[in-house]
C-alpha cells in the first residue's frame, strides 16, 4: 500500500532524516558491486522496517505533544478560543463561537461560565476544535490548513526523534572511529575507510542540525499557526468563500502638472 501524502511527508520523511546517518554508513559499508537475491530480501525489509519505524515517529511524537499541551495550558486550538486568550479579538470570535454553536448543538460559555468552569469551557471549545477538524479534511479545499498540519506533524515526530537521532549519531561515529583507527593510515585502496570519513561528517552536521534546529520552540510555533488556520476556516466555512491572502493596495498614479 502506497502511503498518502501525509503519511509520507508528516512521518516516514521525519524517520528517514532521523534515520540519515544510520543509512549513510550502511550504504557505505554494503557492496554494490555484485547485487543478488540477499539485497533483494535486505531492501524488501528495510521498507517494512521504515513503516514500523514510521509508526514509532508518531506515538514518540504524540507523547511529547501530550506534555507541551500541559506545558501550554492545553491545545492551542482549544486555548485560541477561551475568552481569556488575545490571539483574536472578541467580535471575531464571537462571530466563529455563533457559527460552531449551531453546528454542535449548544450555546458556548460566557465570559463569567469560561471562569466558573474552565474544564467545562474548554470541553465545549475542544468540540469546536473536533467538528473543525471532521468538516476540513477536504485538501484541495483546505490546502493552507493540509500544509500547516503537514509541517506540525513534521515538526512534532522528529522532534519525538530527538534523542534517538543523537544518539545514533554517537553510535555511527563511534562505530567509524574504531573500523579507521583500524585501518589508520588509510591506503589509497581502502576505499571503505574512506568513505567512513565522509559518513563521520554527515553524523556530525546531522548532530548540529537536531541540537540547534529540532526544537521545542519550533514546535509550539508550528502548532500554534495549524490552530489558527483551522480556526480561520470558519470564515470559509460559513460563507462558502475561500480565504485568499492580502494584498498590498495598488498605488495610484500621479499625473504629471
Amino acid at each position: 500500500m502506497v502511503p498518502d501524502s501525509y503519511t509520507r511527508r508528516a512521518r516516514i520523511y521525519p524517520a528517514l532524516l532521523a534515520a540519515l546517518p544510520g543509512l549513510a554508513l550502511a550504504a557505505v559499508m554494503v557492496s554494490w558491486k555484485d547485487l543478488g537475491l540477499s539485497h533483494a530480501i535486505a531492501t524488501a525489509a528495510a521498507g517494512f522496517l521504515l513503516y514500523a519505524f514510521g509508526d514509532l515517529t508518531r506515538r514518540l511524537g504524540k507523547r511529547n505533544e501530550d506534555a507541551i499541551y500541559r506545558e501550554l495550558g492545553g491545545k492551542p486550538s482549544t486555548a485560541m478560543l477561551r475568552h481569556s486568550d488575545t490571539t483574536f479579538d472578541e467580535t471575531t470570535k464571537a462571530s466563529w463561537l455563533k457559527f460552531l454553536a449551531t453546528k454542535i448543538g449548544s450555546n458556548p460559555p460566557t465570559v463569567d461560565e469560561e471562569k466558573a468552569n474552565p474544564a467545562a469551557a474548554d470541553a465545549y471549545y475542544e468540540r469546536c476544535g473536533n467538528w473543525l477538524r471532521e468538516n476540513t479534511r477536504d485538501h484541495k479545499k483546505f490546502n493552507l490548513i493540509f500544509e500547516e498540519n503537514v509541517t506540525y506533524g513534521f515538526r512534532r515526530n522528529l522532534y519525538g526523534l530527538k534523542w534517538l537521532g543523537l544518539l545514533l549519531n554517537v553510535l555511527v561515529v563511534v562505530i567509524c572511529a574504531i573500523w579507521i583507527w583500524n585501518r589508520w593510515p588509510v591506503g589509497a585502496d581502502d576505499g571503505v575507510a574512506a568513505r567512513l570519513v565522509y559518513v563521520v561528517v554527515i553524523a556530525l552536521a546531522h548532530a548540529i542540525f537536531f541540537i540547534l534546529a529540532v526544537t521545542k520552540t519550533g514546535v509550539i510555533e508550528a502548532a500554534r499557526q495549524y490552530a489558527r488556520q483551522l480556526l480561520l476556516a470558519c470564515e470559509t466555512l460559513a460563507t462558502g468563500v475561500p480565504l485568499k491572502k492580502a494584498t498590498a493596495p495598488k498605488k495610484q498614479k500621479t499625473k504629471a502638472t
